[in-house]
């Protein structure tokens, strides 16, 4: 009895590791199947993003004159050909472990058929040696009783339906070692467009540095030049944020007047009505999702403190995100939402204020602005213009996210893909 429940145990745990196996492999085929299809799509961001970057790199020198922004664009396109060619090579790689997989299967396949092709010799072999009906008669009559007859008649049914059995086997093997062999020489064609596709990036990549290197060292003999814009800049920035702060406690010194006026107690900050909560909420919920704040650009200033592109001992340190675009360019609202400030910047355009429940988001460095306090925005309406620098020839919208009167970073709640 003991003996019997160990085999019965032991015949359990065959079937669950079988179970798990199949579980597992089946689990690393879509694994593998989805890496396929996660580099392909970030090749395809990458490149869409060096086409950008060249686009934008081609109108910083209708100007013929050097700047800093043709060398943070130069330095943005060398990262990305960089990871382009890392996906590429990640993609090489995937596709090498397939053909590998493919060559091990075509191996097995063709064991296979040659072992069916063997027995089936051996089975017409023996067809032809008893192929007259008296010898398989003789072989049914010889029997030593009626039940050995049935069993030879039986058994010779059975011999004649494996036999057709082992023809379809030897068809489909055939077939399957022909869709293999097809599958490989595919995988391989592919193998051979993305080693030219990384040659081709090497090169280009080479090409870009010599670019940069070349223009990085023009840019050095500009340096006190490049100093007092890096002045200019931290200045606005300060003054952006002054303003921002102002904007925020005039909504709360409002907020706290109404409540004293209707004999409520004063809030010590904002305090959201059922409506902004639910706006809040839904912005909240968008996170990585917001759209672009324009239809078209690449970030050239990224969020939080960053050595200077140039100058390696200067630090910067950025509120928001800075988006180069085309020129011309219209900035666009991220969200639903009401306008709470418009503001001229002297020397600097203007900057909008939206507030969509306890965040707030800030367009700045426009141009022309086509909203007014009070108005209420939707998703993706044009709310100005961004403006131009002649001196560089370059367009670049400044865009934070705050929520209350915490700074985060833009990168975190806009859609990866624009």
């Amino acid at each position: 009895m003991k003996q019997f429940q160990l085999k019965k145990k032991s015949s359990w745990f065959s079937i669950l590791f079988l179970l798990c196996f199949v579980l597992i492999s089946t689990g690393s085929v879509f694994a593998q199947k989805q890496t396929k299809k996660d580099l392909e799509n970030k090749k395809k961001q990458l490149q869409k993003e060096i086409e950008q970057t060249n686009l934008l790199l081609a109108e910083t020198k209708k100007n013929k004159k050097l700047s800093l922004n043709q060398l943070v664009m130069l330095n943005k396109k060398i990262s990305a050909r960089e990871e382009l060619i890392a996906t590429i090579n990640n993609e090489i790689g995937v596709l090498n472990k397939q053909i590998k997989e493919n060559n091990a299967s075509i191996d097995g396949l063709q064991k296979d058929l040659t072992k069916l092709k063997a027995e089936y010799a051996k089975m017409i072999y023996y067809a032809y040696k008893n192929q007259d009906s008296y010898s398989r008669l003789m072989f049914v009559f010889a029997s030593a009783d009626f039940e050995q007859a049935y069993m030879r008649l039986k058994y010779l049914q059975q011999y004649s339906e494996y036999r057709h059995k082992q023809a379809g086997r030897i068809v489909k093997t055939k077939k399957d070692l022909n869709e293999k062999v097809q599958e490989l020489e595919s995988k391989k064609s592919d193998q051979r467009v993305l080693l030219g596709s990384e040659e081709s990036e090497k090169q280009n990549l080479t090409s870009e540095k010599t670019e940069k290197e070349q223009v990085f060292s023009e840019l050095q003999q500009q340096e006190s030049k490049l100093k007092k814009d890096l002045e200019k800049k931290k200045k606005d920035a300060q003054k952006l944020q002054q303003a921002i702060q102002r904007v925020i406690e005039k909504e709360l010194e409002k907020a706290q007047a109404d409540a004293k006026g209707k004999g409520k107690p004063v809030p010590a900050k904002l305090v959201l009505t059922p409506e902004s909560q639910q706006l809040s909420n839904s912005f909240l919920s968008n996170k990585s999702k917001l759209p672009w704040p324009v239809a078209k650009g690449v970030i050239s200033e990224h969020f939080g403190v960053h050595p200077h592109p140039l100058m390696k001992d200067i630090d910067i340190n950025n509120n928001g995100v800075d988006i180069t675009t085309n020129s011309g360019a219209l900035a666009r609202a991220v969200f639903a939402g009401d306008v709470k400030a418009v503001v001229s910047m002297p020397g600097a355009g203007q900057f909008v204020l939206l507030r969509h429940g306890e965040f707030l988001t800030i367009y700045s460095n426009l141009k022309d602005v086509y909203v007014s306090v009070g108005d209420k925005v939707t998703t993706k309406q044009n709310i100005g213009s961004v403006l131009l620098d002649d001196d560089d020839n370059k367009t670049v919208m400044h865009f934070e996210v705050w929520k209350g009167q915490t700074k985060l970073n833009p990168e975190d709640w806009l859609y990866k893909n624009n």
